[in-house]
């Protein structure tokens, strides 16, 4: 991100930041999190660049290690074009053409091979060969690291919701999307789909809540705020910049990320966790942009990333239980209203990680000791030099320590900007997976578990971009990295593809994959002419190049259940804008088979979930940072112009409402304990029905 301004579509400008709306390495040396939290390791030593000095040189970098994943099953390769919207993934042909970006017209879907859930191993069962998922020789696991795996929770009866159309019970929302599944479907009943925020006093800022209606209570945040609210233990936690000036030794006009808390019943301000500014500047800490992740919370515990690339334990009452909790225990300002660390790991400093601009992973865990991390490793301000090749791009770490159990670093020399997704987390066919979007525009699963040699074991890798696509610097072109998070339905796993917003618009493509398979997955690979038996290395810049005698042909072991880019809604054999995935850095939401996406363009997309068939778009007008909310038969999705727009949930579009906000919504509305929860640019928005009302002052 290199301005302050970028232009869509639409008439004004968005501010420019990176939200959160996400071969193996040998595993780094076992660390524990630092004692000291205040250490500036980052300022002390500079990182020498040490990649490619122009942007075409990555491209002959070595290739990652293939020796962790699977070959894919011995047939002979043949070119294909992309699956299209309601089909199964494309056989192979015999044509030897070179692969084009042409779309063809959807048709009727291709039923993949029946699969059931035995009841009794939870394990999945291939109806026609009644092998089980560990049976097939491309997904055995050693027998000693089986003993280790949950079990796939049962499935609610057929007359019953699936589970995965209820996350969580409807009370609290612990985490980025409320669970490692990702998806931001909670229960609730009787959430408002009209209010009015009221207005605020210009010279003040103080919220006028006589004009409110159905409004419980607003909180400040600061000038720019992209975190995404969670709510836990009677507490809400966002992250934003230091605007509001909270705490007293930092004013309103020093530069901070501030990750603060409030109480859930009244939106009063109760701590805030400050993290001061890189000395390095805006190659790893951008100005103004605060805390961009989402905390992950159990019980009276939090983590998370900072901005400077450290993952952070906090005590979630701070200092005001009169306790400064361990290990670390120097904290100089014990005020009840500062944080209470209980323990710091830097990336920068024990990993030799340089994030782009900033770190911000929400991160996940697998309900047990471990996290799962994206450390955000990317470019530095030239766009073009990667000056940590080595570092990991995914960790895994205990919670309770920060004790570094596995590191890996696969999308090494092919990162193509910066690394801002999130991780998500499932038992999928018996087997625990942690499931990260790299900054190579790859999707990555991994044993989800601690492994006995404290190596990371890569299950499956998919390339979510076409072979043929390029990547141009500044966003031109047709290569995406990957901002969304993935999402885990039914066990399938959902994300599309994106860039920087400063990057602007352009094609997208959102993928549906079959997480049983193995080895690298994409839906093509790439080869050379001379030789159509062994796939060519991947190249960061173009996969293939047709000019030299580079071909693109369909993967035989290919996981793509179904991909939507284009699609001929009207039939008139040309594409249309409302006809177009764009590029998004949303995450999708998934509830009874009715999936919805925004993208980067202002189109909010509504498919069907287990086939690809679009049902319907919806133009908001405005580009979308967020992602949308299902609850209580209702669907939200905020935009950059600050409207909330507020669907009937279901396979035909009913627009209820659109209310504005103020000003513009970088995060996406979330649901806890009944309660509504929206955050625009600069104010926390807590939204419930009249007979809730309260008239609570402004905490500010």
């Amino acid at each position: 991100m290199t301005c302050f301004v970028f232009f869509t579509r639409n008439w004004w400008a968005g501010l420019l930041a990176l939200a959160v709306f996400v071969g193996c390495q040998p595993s780094q040396p076992i660390k524990t999190a630092s004692n000291d939290p205040d250490a500036e390791s980052a300022d002390s030593a500079a990182v020498e660049p040490d990649a490619p000095a122009s942007e075409e040189q990555p491209d002959d970098a070595p290739a990652d290690d293939q020796s962790a994943v699977a070959e894919p099953t011995e047939s002979e390769p043949t070119e294909s074009e992309s699956t299209e919207p309601g089909t199964a993934e494309a056989e192979a042909t015999e044509t030897e053409a070179e692969a084009t970006e042409t779309e063809t017209e959807p048709t009727a879907p291709e039923t993949a091979a029946e699969q059931t859930v035995d009841d009794a191993s939870g394990e999945t069962v291939d109806d026609a060969s009644g092998e089980t998922a560990a049976d097939a020789p491309a997904n055995e696991i050693p027998a000693d690291r089986l003993a280790r795996l949950e079990s796939v929770p049962a499935a609610a009866d057929a007359e019953g919701p699936h589970p995965d159309d209820l996350n969580g019970d409807g009370s609290d929302w612990n985490q980025w999307f409320g669970s490692g599944k990702r998806n931001n479907v909670p229960q609730g009943e009787n959430i408002p789909d009209d209010w009015d925020i009221g207005g605020f006093d210009r010279t003040t800022g103080e919220w006028q809540q006589e004009d409110a209606e159905n409004i419980k209570w607003v909180a400040r945040l600061g000038s720019q705020s992209y975190g995404n609210p969670v709510i836990a233990g009677g507490q809400v936690y966002v992250g934003t910049n230091n605007g509001a000036g909270y705490i007293e030794r930092y004013p309103a006009d020093v530069d901070l990320g501030a990750l603060v808390c409030f109480d859930e019943e009244t939106g009063e301000f109760l701590w805030q966790h400050s993290s001061e500014k890189l000395k390095t500047g805006r190659v790893h800490d951008w100005p103004l942009q605060g805390i961009c992740s989402s905390p992950y919370v159990e019980g009276d515990r939090l983590w998370f990333a900072t901005s400077r690339g450290e993952i952070r334990c906090l005590d979630t009452k701070g200092f005001r239980d009169g306790e400064n909790t361990g290990p670390y225990t120097e904290e100089e300002h014990t005020g009840e209203l500062e944080a209470d660390v209980i323990w710091n790991y830097d990336m920068m400093k024990e990993l030799g990680v340089s994030q782009h601009n900033m770190a911000n992973c929400s991160i996940t865990s697998d309900g047990g000791d471990l996290l799962f991390v994206i450390t955000s490793n990317g470019l530095d301000e030239s766009h073009i030099n990667l000056p940590a090749p080595d570092a990991p791009s995914f960790i895994c770490m205990d919670k309770n320590t920060g004790e570094v159990y596995w590191t890996d670093k696969s999308p090494g020399t092919n990162i193509l900007h910066g690394q801002w997704s999130s991780p998500a987390f499932a038992v999928l066919g018996g087997v625990p997976q942690v499931i990260f979007a790299g900054g190579d525009g790859w999707i990555y699963s991994f044993l989800g578990a601690r492994t006995d040699d404290g190596q990371p074991e890569l299950l499956w890798k998919f390339d979510a971009n076409p072979k043929e696509s390029k990547w141009v610097l500044g966003g031109s072109g047709t290569r995406n990295n990957i901002i969304a998070t993935p999402v885990i339905y039914k066990g399938k796993v959902y994300c599309a593809v994106g860039q920087d917003p400063e990057h602007g618009e352009g094609i997208g493509h959102l993928w549906c994959l079959d997480p049983t398979k193995r080895g690298d997955v994409s839906s093509e690979l790439a080869f050379h002419l001379d030789d159509v038996e062994n796939p060519i290395p991947h190249k960061r810049i173009q996969a293939v190049i047709g000019e030299d005698g580079e071909i693109a042909r369909a993967n035989p072991n290919s996981a793509v259940v179904w991909h939507y880019s284009e699609y001929d809604a009207d039939g008139d054999g040309e594409i249309g804008f409302e006809e177009t995935m764009h590029r998004t850095i949303g995450t999708v939401a998934i509830k009874d088979d009715i999936l919805y996406i925004a993208d980067f363009s202002g189109l909010f997309h509504c498919l069907n979930a287990q086939t690809g068939e679009p049902y319907w778009t919806y133009d908001m007008l405005a580009a979308s940072w967020g992602s949308p909310l299902i609850v209580d038969g209702k669907v939200y999705i905020g935009d950059e112009d600050g409207d909330v727009a507020i669907f009937k949930h279901g396979k035909e579009m009913d627009l209820i409402n659109e209310i504005n906000m103020g000003n513009s919504i970088y995060s996406s509305p979330v649901v806890a304990n009944g309660i509504l929860y929206i955050a625009n640019r600069t104010h926390l928005f807590a939204i419930a029905a009249s007979g809730e009302e309260e008239n609570d002052d402004d905490d500010e």
